[in-house]
């Protein structure tokens, strides 16, 4: 099915770039971003399935050694954009208001 879409020329121009730089056509481009936006592609979930087929890298157990479980958790931003404005008023000497 053939879907006709009008866009302003400089979102158009930034299009064709973007998917120069790629190394796709504009259409392919445009229909990932679709499966993106409709949840046909989750990138998050196809790193975890890359990362549960692929076997570790024979340097992966020593750095499992060293890293510990470090990134395995998912980070909780808004409790470490907190924490960083706190610190930021302590250092400025503002109010929590």
């Amino acid at each position: 099915m053939a879907v006709s879409v009008r866009l302003d020329p400089l979102m158009e121009k930034e299009l064709e770039l973007f998917a120069k730089r790629q190394g796709i056509t504009k259409t392919q481009f445009i229909v990932a971003a679709l499966e993106r936006a409709l949840g046909r592609k989750d990138p998050y979930k196809l790193l975890l399935q890359v990362k549960g087929e692929t076997p570790l890298q024979p340097q992966a157990n020593q750095w499992q050694e060293t890293y510990g479980s470090e990134g395995t958790e998912l980070y909780d931003t808004e409790r470490s954009r907190l924490a960083m404005i706190a610190k930021l008023r302590a250092k400025h000497g503002l109010s929590a208001d």
